[in-house]
């Protein structure tokens, strides 16, 4: 197994170096801390990382939950894990200090999550716990707050987020699940009884914490039809008992869906109100359920993401670490020398491209998700124009931070298979349980297709398209800034030319929306979340080659920083040279006018 699962240096260049993280501690909210805070959280996190939970990897995998008699027990590690994480302080660390956290800028925060998934993303629990929390203070009352964010962030209790019904899917309109105002004089104010059923309910229940605090949507009996009367509800495991204890609050363990990858956290099927006696709280005011899930959806698909890219990055590691010490074959150009020895195969054309892939992928998936992250908090503490266009810089970036590192991330752990040849499908080594664990992420916190349809169908035209136009405006000055430079004008003038190209293929697609053909207009929509996601990863590779070559020039590197420079030009290079090529293909499909998806009255057999 790979000792290596994800690379220091890269995340403090993207951090430091290209991003300069410290800049944002010029806000008052984030000026308790400095570089060094920053780094020393990422330490700790690591530091976790490598003793509770890298060693675990296949163990915690091989073991996955198991239901008996109402009781979901999970690897005893967890608990181990869940205490170390709020020991440190780490679940809440993005937390104001009012509510119990360190006040830590998203960009930190979500490299945390990235260092630990990289580790072992079989233990996907506090993530769940901090968005949960994150909901409670932003929207819920203060004796809501008090009563259960601290257990929260301690890693007593688990958070979750319960929204997926059986006949619902991800058509959340669809909710069933009811809740019905209580109104004696001895229940709490804001008090709903419960029933329903959720299904895929991540950490939904488990013997490592004492509760379980499931953030539900449900609807309130007579609420208006569809998403408009979806309202919030705490509704915990175990409830107060209003003399300083808990009493059982009738949600049961249904059954645990034994999952294809990320096989460590159970994912649940729970059951509210069998022996009528759920009881949750309201969240906020009644009927805006959505529009709060809604405010908290880019933390959550920044976390998404980066799972991701954390599973595809340490999948990586363990091929580049293959291919370093598996020898195979002599060099294409020595085959008749049978009395050399054997070349490592990291020396073999092929097997470089598929590395260079997978480096281009997961270093570009990060720097993506790190710049969704500076947005995040630019938009949570700027104030004027700085704030507004943070959000919709963010909320347009959004998609592509969610699916590219989730769909090239599956393709990227596919290739460190490879890489391995036989070997990587067997299960002495790590890739075959990563290639099993990557391939939810498409699916989690809304499908690519629903990823897609909200790029095209909303974000690219709101506001009268001003959020692709100030996209467009920081490429622009990024290949400005990349002009400069003799070898890199090259690359600059090509990122201008695949702007102008979205672009084009927008103005081709745009007719059909202002005609009122929502279904023409989207049908492609995935392609060209494709074509937009590659454009915007070169402009993240353009802004990581400007700050190497301005480091080659400047700071004469020597030794490891060389070679890392040298190596960031170089990806650079690959990722324009083979993977945005790919966008001449998509825009000659997404403007083709043959329509080949859409039912039609004379239905042809699939």
């Amino acid at each position: 197994m790979a000792t290596t699962y994800f690379s220091k240096r890269n995340l403090h260049f993207l951090l430091h170096e290209v991003f300069k993280a410290e800049e944002l501690t010029q806000y008052e909210y984030f000026s308790a801390h400095d570089r060094e805070t920053f780094n020393l959280v990422l330490d700790s996190a690591t530091y976790i990382a490598d003793t509770l939970m890298h060693p675990y990897l296949k163990e915690v995998d091989k073991n996955q939950p198991e239901l008996k008699d109402g009781q979901v027990t999970v690897h005893p590690k967890v608990k181990e894990f869940m205490q170390a994480m709020g020991d440190a302080g780490l679940i809440g660390a993005g937390f104001s200090f009012e509510h119990g956290g360190q006040q830590l800028p998203e960009m930190i925060s979500s490299c945390v999550g990235f260092i630990l998934m990289a580790a072992n993303n079989g233990m996907m629990y506090t993530g769940l716990s901090s968005g949960a929390a994150h909901l409670i203070t932003s929207f819920g009352s203060p004796e809501l707050s008090e009563f259960y964010v601290p257990n929260m962030l301690s890693g007593k209790w688990q958070g979750t987020m319960a929204l997926t019904e059986p006949q619902a899917g991800s058509s959340l309109s669809d909710v069933t699940t009811s809740a019905t105002p209580l109104t004696d004089g001895e229940s709490v104010p804001g008090s709903y009884k419960i029933k329903g059923q959720k299904v895929f309910i991540s950490a939904g229940d488990h013997d490592a914490v004492d509760n379980v605090v499931h953030l539900m949507l449900a609807r309130i009996d007579g609420a208006p039809k569809g998403t408009k009367g979806i309202s919030l509800f705490v509704v915990p495991k175990y409830r107060p008992d209003g003399n300083n204890g808990f009493v059982d609050n009738d949600v049961q363990s249904t059954g645990v869906y034994h999952k294809m990858g990320q096989k460590g956290v159970p994912a649940m099927h729970l059951t509210m109100g069998s022996n009528d006696n759920t009881i949750g709280y309201i969240v906020g005011e009644p009927h805006q359920g959505l529009p709060y899930m809604f405010q908290m959806m880019n933390e959550a698909r920044i976390g998404v993401g980066m799972t991701a890219a954390a599973i595809a990055t340490a999948a990586y590691h363990a091929a580049v670490q293959y291919a370093r010490e598996r020898p195979q074959s002599r060099r294409l150009n020595e085959k008749n020398l049978l009395d050399a020895p054997q070349t490592p195969i990291i020396n073999h054309p092929d097997v470089r491209r598929m590395l260079l892939f997978q480096k281009a992928v997961t270093e570009g998936s990060l720097s993506v998700l790190i710049e969704a992250a500076r947005l995040y908090d630019i938009s949570k503490v700027a104030e004027g124009d700085d704030k507004d266009n943070a959000f919709l810089l963010l909320d347009l970036l959004m998609p592509v931070a969610k699916t590219y590192p989730s769909e090239m991330g599956v393709q990227s752990v596919s290739q460190s298979l490879q890489t391995f040849g036989g070997y990587g499908f067997t299960e002495d080594f790590p890739v075959e349980q990563l290639y099993r664990d990557i391939r939810i992420t498409p699916i989690y916190e809304g499908t690519t297709g629903i990823q897609a349809q909200d790029l095209l169908g909303r974000k690219m035209t709101m506001k009268g398209g001003k959020a692709p136009q100030l996209l467009f405006a920081e490429m622009g000055k990024t290949i400005a800034e990349a002009s400069m430079f003799d070898d890199l004008k090259p690359y600059a003038e090509q990122l201008n030319g695949e702007m102008k190209r979205i672009q084009e293929v927008f103005s081709a697609l745009l007719p059909h929306a202002m005609k009122g053909d929502t279904e023409r207009y989207l049908a492609d929509a995935t392609l060209f979340l494709e074509l937009f996601g590659i454009v915007v990863v070169a402009w993240q590779w353009l802004k990581q080659a400007i700050v190497a070559k301005h480091a080659l020039l400047t700071q004469n590197p020597q030794g490891d920083d060389l070679t890392f420079y040298e190596g960031k030009l170089h990806t650079m290079k690959f990722f324009f040279h083979y993977e945005v090529p790919k966008t001449l293909g998509l825009a000659v499909r997404l403007k083709d006018p043959e329509v080949l998806t859409i039912v039609s009255e004379k239905e042809l057999a699939l």
